[in-house]
């Protein structure tokens, strides 16, 4: 169906009513006219406004069947393909990244968060409460525990991290965290794959290391022939001496 030839030439009454709407000199010129129904069309205007570049002004206009009457439905500014504008907005939620929480601030699980299940239908380990629903009528233990998925996305976090034996300092270190005297064992599921680091003199005192990470601190290392304190050879020139001036 060919667009309406009277509203696609009411160009002139689109710019007044993008001229009363707008900031004075912000309306440039008419660029198109665009059929969005029937005896329904919107003219684009180039806005010429600071910090809007690629932007245009819409008027739509409209007319009744049977009707000459033009009539302005509204005036909004878009747009367009090449013009800057803010990025999708993204929840809350989704925005925050590890390391993102201060204090006082509060990150609750989501209520069907995969991580977690209730203590009672999971346990947490060999030496857990045979029991578990008595256990959690009479408030033992905790009300919820790592699943099974927790415990596998945290193990896959862990040993992919820079606790792990991929990291940088692992690949050159003269030992693995498994035969260091530091390290202190965990109980639990998680115990055959990672430790704690205890050794105040390493970068990873206090945090979890995988069994196969490593670093210089290990307990075992020591100082080669090479890194040891060398005689060096007398200086060619001299500017520590103190050299005696016979007096004339």
């Amino acid at each position: 169906m060919p667009m309406d030839q009277q509203l696609s030439a009411a160009v002139e009454a689109a710019r007044a009513a993008a001229d009363e709407a707008a900031d004075a000199g912000t309306v440039g010129e008419h660029v198109r006219a665009v059929e969005d129904g029937e005896r329904l069309v919107s003219h684009h205007f180039v806005c010429l406004k600071r910090g809007y570049d690629g932007w245009y002004w819409s008027v739509s206009v409209s007319r009744a069947p049977d009707s000459e009457q033009i009539t302005i439905n509204d005036v909004v500014l878009l747009p367009g393909d090449d013009a800057i504008t803010a990025p999708s907005w993204t929840p809350y939620r989704e925005r925050i990244r590890p390391g993102d929480l201060s204090p006082g601030d509060v990150l609750p699980p989501d209520e069907d968060d995969a991580r977690l299940v209730p203590e009672w239908s999971a346990g947490d380990g060999d030496e857990q409460t045979p029991d578990r629903f008595f256990a959690r009528e009479v408030g033992l233990g905790r009300e919820w525990v790592l699943s099974f998925e927790g415990r596998e996305l945290a193990a896959d976090r862990w040993q992919d991290g820079e606790q792990g034996p991929e990291a940088a300092i692992a690949q050159q270190a003269s030992g693995v965290c498994h035969s260091c005297g530091f390290l202190v064992s965990l109980a639990g599921p998680l115990a055959e794959r990672f430790g704690v680091c205890a050794n105040g003199m390493a970068n990873d005192d206090g945090k979890i290391v995988s069994l196969d990470h490593g670093c210089g601190a290990h307990s075992g290392a020591r100082l080669s022939r090479s890194t040891g304190i060398q005689k060096l050879p007398p200086p060619v020139f001299d500017t520590v001496g103190v050299d005696e001036v016979d007096n004339f």
